[in-house]
């Protein structure tokens, strides 16, 4: 057998580009991919995400690699081995808050690592209707929450009800299973954009705060009917929400929804123990989290420790003070977030998940791809395409089952195959139309605000037709 050289992962991981050459490993082995990216069935974007790194975690994702003659194809491109003294990562050092955190998937898009903040990459975001758990968006304030489930309790109170304490098999066994597909977005999606406008504060999403999921667990209606809570109460009532993640102060996250929405039977309001048929990952709320189908992400608290029914909103900094919508011409001099509501049902959205900005696209036909969703359960009725930066439309075809009205909680991917002429350049823009036919603003200056949230004007990808 031939002997190989030896290599550290950060030898291989300077190998991440046709230019620098494409290494990637698998098990101990290092493999030089250069010549196979443009042949790999997949597409050359999809093997590029594991460019310098190990091609497990996204095997994983799909099951074809699992087949031996792939194995066999790969040992074609062996270049050498990993170090035997290449020990896996060590934990950050002691004293870090965020030392604790999980291990997370190398293909994400990471926008902070403290605390950790990462988006799917566009090429796998609509790739399947359901996203897999460990692509899913994270969206974490703070450091993730190591929680016991032996000793975990969540506590249920406030003015005409009973104090519940409940376990997590009380809370299993107790109350109905009930299952929500149901699509999350962080209010700061598309973020990106609007810091292209002016500069805003916040994390730079792209288009991947956003993700679907099949959510099982008990209605929150259920568990506050069971604590003597009443299905209608006269005046303003809130259901507020605390996590087990907290600052270094001990200030729990924290979020609330009014009481109306808590205990309709229609809302779908779950607290949630699995995500896709498994328990709920750590950095998605492990052991439970609420789930508000049809609302911005930042009410979907995770690690929850207290549901209570108050007449106030949540005091947290995060229903108070952040998630708010403001004018073009309100700065950090003028805001007062006091004159503004929070945010609770999003916009509706859309986004051109393929091809790519800046692409170069082969001439014939060229597929178009991408997401839409609304808030408030309301459905997408309608995708529009140009080509053409919005001169002339399409209408793009939308995949999968029609949602009950009023209880479209998860995304609709949609798709759009048109014919292209090489040489071309084409500005690719989506909009999507929900059925109350709210749609998307046309563009992105009119509705900058100073924290860069509901960013929902049409998406424009600029791409080019190769001769």
């Amino acid at each position: 057998a031939p002997r190989y050289p030896r290599y550290t992962r950060e030898e291989v991981g300077r190998h991440r580009s046709p230019q620098d050459r494409v290494w990637v490993t698998h098990g101990t082995e290092v493999f030089d991919v250069t010549d196979f990216v443009e042949l790999h069935p997949g597409g050359a974007d999809k093997i590029l995400l594991a460019a310098g790194g190990a091609l497990e975690p996204f095997w994983a994702l799909y099951a074809v690699h699992s087949q031996p003659h792939v194995l066999e194809l790969l040992r074609e491109y062996k270049v050498g081995e990993l170090s035997p003294e290449e020990a896996p990562p060590t934990a950050a050092a002691t004293g870090d808050p965020f030392a604790g955190d999980p291990l997370r998937h190398p293909g994400l898009c990471v926008n902070s690592q403290k605390p950790f903040n990462a988006e799917p990459p566009a090429e796998l975001l609509a790739e399947r209707f359901l996203t897999p758990n460990e692509l899913f968006f994270t969206r974490n304030h703070l450091p993730v929450p190591a929680v016991d489930p032996g000793s975990y309790r969540l506590r249920v109170e406030g003015p005409g009800g009973r104090a519940l304490s409940l376990s997590l098999p009380e809370l299993r066994s107790r109350f109905p299973k009930h299952e929500v597909t149901a699509t999350l977005q962080c209010a700061g999606n598309r973020r990106a954009e609007m810091s292209q406008v002016r500069p805003v504060k916040g994390l730079p999403w792209d288009i991947g705060a956003i993700s679907t999921a099949r959510w099982g667990g008990a209605r929150l209606r259920d568990v506050l009917l069971h604590a003597g809570f009443e299905e209608e109460r006269e005046g303003e009532w809130h259901v507020c929400f605390e996590g087990l993640d907290a600052d270094a102060g001990g200030a729990p996250y924290g979020a609330s929804i009014p009481y109306s929405r808590a205990v309709s039977p229609a809302a779908d309001v779950l607290l949630a123990y699995e995500m896709n048929g498994e328990e709920l990952p750590r950095d998605h709320g492990f052991p439970v989290r609420v789930v508000v189908p049809g609302v911005v992400g930042a009410r979907s608290v995770k690690w929850l420790r207290r549901v209570a029914v108050s007449p106030a909103e949540s005091p947290s900094h995060w229903q108070q003070n952040d998630y708010k919508g403001f004018s073009p011409c309100v700065d950090w001099d003028t805001v007062d977030y006091k004159t503004a509501p929070a945010i609770q049902e999003l916009p509706v959205q859309s986004a051109i998940t393929h091809p790519r900005p800046g692409a170069a696209v082969p001439a014939g036909e060229l597929t178009v791809k991408g997401y839409a969703w609304s808030g408030g359960g309301r459905p997408v009725v309608r995708v529009d395409v140009s080509l053409d930066g919005g001169r002339t439309w399409r209408v793009a075809r939308l995949a999968g089952e029609r949602p009950p009205p009023e209880r479209a909680w998860a995304w609709v991917l949609w798709e759009l195959q048109a014919p292209v002429a090489a040489g071309a350049e084409l500005e690719i823009v989506c909009k999507a139309v929900d059925g109350s036919y709210n749609v998307q603003p046309d563009s992105v200056a009119p509705i900058w605000n100073l924290r860069g949230v509901l960013s929902n004007a049409w998406h424009r990808v600029r791409v080019s037709v190769r001769d």
